[in-house]
């Protein structure tokens, strides 16, 4: 058995919910649709994931595990009737580790002020601070939702009309302790390729786009990269450590790679000589595995079931 990791895709990023039905009308406001429930009655959990699937989409009708993007909201019963039930979004002492998702859209002056509109909070807004192209929204459980343009600054823009059959699922923000370490283990062996390096010296912290696609300066029109953000300097301090979101308290819970063949990938990382949190042959569920990145970040592995049937999903 052999496996490709130019067929992987980055397919999609687990958030906890507290409450789903609020959550999935805020994501669905932003133009993503469910396509995939998965219910749990017995482990008394549901999986809803959310993709952009209009015509204007880049994997419109695709089965689940044939797109990248994707945003997956863990339900746990009853969280939304418990007053003390909180989820932390990764971006508060001493719990950071995911920073955000973020969303690439045509106009982001209109897209911006549709989201205010209709009441969601921000944690920044355009005119705040001095980064005046981005934006970041609030989703109903508080974590960040970058919003960024798909034009360069040059461009002209309609700031007063927005079409979100036209967003994309950009990346997922994760921060890292050494970036040499993470970058080293998603590119070989993950097989995901450097797509873009922006370094911010005088703020000490660099951020770095990696992906399946390939390289290019302007990664706004893709869907299912990650973001790495280190800091300069955690790598040198022996007990610093991320929050992984699966430690309690809990929020986001991992990201996933799609493969072209799940048995033969799961050989490959062995050999490769991952950390596992999860093997195949772990457990009852036989489809899905858990590997562990450098910084103790879940990434689960599941099979692209349009190139190869295995789950019967």
């Amino acid at each position: 058995m052999t496996t490709d990791t130019s067929k992987y895709k980055f397919n999609h990023s687990m958030l906890r919910v507290k409450d789903p039905k609020r959550s999935v009308a805020f994501y669905e406001f932003l133009g993503l649709k469910v396509v995939n429930k998965i219910e749990n009655a017995d482990a008394k959990f549901d999986l809803y994931f959310l993709g952009y699937d209009s015509s204007k989409a880049v994997s419109s009708g695709n089965h689940w595990t044939d797109r990248e993007g994707l945003i997956e909201l863990t339900h746990n019963y009853g969280t939304e009737d418990d007053p003390n039930y909180k989820t932390v979004n990764g971006n508060s002492e001493p719990h950071r580790g995911f920073g955000h998702v973020c969303i690439s859209v045509d106009n982001i002056q209109a897209a911006c002020k549709r989201i205010e509109d209709a009441g969601y909070k921000f944690q920044k807004k355009l005119t705040d601070g001095r980064m005046k192209h981005i934006a970041f929204a609030l989703d109903p459980d508080d974590y960040w939702v970058e919003i960024v343009s798909q034009k360069n600054a040059a461009e002209t823009e309609d700031i007063t009309t927005t079409d979100v059959e036209t967003y994309r699922m950009n990346h997922t923000m994760i921060r890292v302790k050494d970036a040499e370490k993470s970058l080293a283990f998603y590119q070989d062996t993950l097989g995901m390729k450097l797509l873009r390096k922006m370094e911010a010296p005088q703020a000490s912290f660099n951020l770095y786009f990696l992906g399946y696609s390939e390289p290019s300066d302007k990664t706004s029109g893709y869907e299912g990269l990650l973001e790495l953000t280190w800091n300069y300097g955690t790598e040198k301090d022996e007990g610093f450590k991320y929050h992984n979101g699966n430690d309690e308290p809990q929020g986001f819970g991992h990201i996933c790679v799609s493969v072209d063949n799940l048995q033969a990938a799961c050989d490959r990382f062995d050999q490769k000589g991952v950390n596992w949190k999860k093997r195949l042959t772990d457990g009852r569920m036989k489809n899905i595995a858990f590997v562990l990145d450098p910084d103790g970040y879940w990434i689960e592995v599941v099979q692209n079931e349009s190139i190869k049937k295995h789950a019967g999903w």
